[in-house]
C-alpha cells in the first residue's frame, strides 16, 4: 500500500560493497521526505547492514541471509516499499546535485498513463564521464544482439531528447508501482543478469512503455562487484542468454535463435577463451549451457 507522503522509494541492493553503497547513500536527497531510501543487503560476508544502519539511520535495511540475487534482492525492497514510484539503483552509481535530479523521471512517468518505466542518462563516473547509456535499440530477431545508443561517446548533448525504449538499464530504472501490480515481480530465475530486459518484456505485454528521459543523468562505476570477465559474468550470461529466448520467444524463431546460440556463439566464445588461455572463462561458458539444460530438464520431470 502506498504511502501518501511517500512518492518514491529509492531501492539498492548491497553485496559486500559497503563502501560503494554509503557513496550512493550519501549522493542521494536525503533530505527529501517524500522519498524513501532502502538498502537490502544481500547476505553480505559481514554484517555490512548494520553498519549502514546505524550510519544513516533514515534509511530503511533489510537484512537477507541469503543471496537472493538481483531480482529477489529488489523483490524484497518491493515489498517492503512505500512509494506509488520505485527508483531502482545500483549501489555502484553516484547522483550528482546538477544533473541527477529524479524529479525529471517521475515528470515523465507522470506524462502519460502508459508509460511504466522510466530510465534517466546514464555516463560512466570515470575519466570525461562518457555515455554508457540513452536509450537501448531492439534486440535482433534472430540473433539477440542490440546495442546501448551512445555507449562510449563523449556526451555533447547528442541525446538530450527523452524517447522511448524498447528495455530499461538495470543499473537505474523507476518504476510505477501500478506497472508492477500488473505486470508483476521482478523475475527471479536468472539471478544476475538479464532480469531487466525479462521484466522489460513483462511490462510491454502488460500494455506500458518504457522510456529515456537525459534531463536526470547518473554515474555509474560498472561492474565492480562481478569483474568485466569474470567466470560469474560469463556463467550466467551464457546461461541466461538462453533461458531469456525460452521464456520469451515462440515458435520457430525460438528454435533458430537457441541453435545459434547453442552451435555458433557458444563454440566461438570456449574457442576464443582457449586462444587466450582463459581458460576459466570456457569452462564457465560450459557450465552455462549445461546448467540450462539441467533446469529445463528438471522442470519437465516436475511437470
Amino acid at each position: 500500500m502506498a504511502n501518501l507522503e511517500i512518492t518514491t522509494s529509492v531501492i539498492t541492493i548491497n553485496y559486500n560493497g559497503l563502501k560503494d553503497t554509503c557513496e550512493l547513500i550519501e549522493s542521494l536527497p536525503l533530505e527529501d521526505k517524500s522519498i524513501e531510501v532502502i538498502v537490502v543487503d544481500n547476505a553480505s560476508k559481514e554484517d555490512e547492514a548494520s553498519i549502514i544502519a546505524s550510519r544513516y539511520p533514515q534509511v530503511k535495511v533489510i537484512r537477507s541471509e541469503q543471496n537472493l540475487g538481483f531480482a529477489g534482492g529488489n523483490n524484497l525492497g518491493i515489498k517492503a516499499a512505500q512509494g506509488k514510484n520505485l527508483f531502482f539503483i545500483n549501489n555502484d552509481v553516484i547522483l550528482k546535485p546538477q544533473t541527477s535530479d529524479i524529479r525529471h523521471l517521475i515528470s515523465r512517468l507522470e506524462t502519460d498513463d502508459k508509460i511504466g518505466a522510466v530510465c534517466p542518462k546514464i555516463r560512466f563516473a570515470w575519466g570525461d564521464k562518457p555515455i554508457q547509456f540513452a536509450g537501448y535499440t531492439t534486440l535482433s530477431r534472430y540473433t539477440m544482439r542490440n546495442s546501448s545508443i551512445g555507449f562510449g561517446e563523449t556526451d555533447k548533448g547528442q541525446y538530450n531528447i527523452a524517447h522511448p525504449t524498447p528495455y530499461a538499464h538495470g543499473a537505474a530504472m523507476m518504476v510505477k508501482r501500478e506497472a508492477i501490480e500488473k505486470a508483476g515481480l521482478m523475475p527471479e530465475c536468472y539471478f544476475l543478469y538479464y532480469e531487466e530486459l525479462d521484466w522489460s518484456m513483462m511490462f510491454t505485454r502488460a500494455g506500458y512503455d518504457i522510456w529515456y528521459e537525459p534531463a536526470c543523468t547518473i554515474y555509474h562505476k560498472e561492474s565492480q562487484s562481478t569483474g568485466q570477465y569474470s567466470p560469474l559474468k560469463t556463467y550466467y550470461l551464457t546461461r541466461n542468454r538462453l533461458l531469456f529466448v525460452k521464456r520469451n520467444i515462440q515458435g520457430l524463431r525460438r528454435y533458430i535463435t537457441s541453435t545459434y546460440l547453442l552451435l555458433v556463439v557458444a563454440p566461438r566464445d570456449i574457442c576464443k577463451y582457449i586462444l587466450h588461455r582463459q581458460f576459466n572463462l570456457a569452462s564457465a561458458t560450459t557450465k552455462g549451457i549445461f546448467n540450462f539444460h539441467l533446469s529445463t530438464f528438471n522442470f519437465q520431470l516436475k511437470k
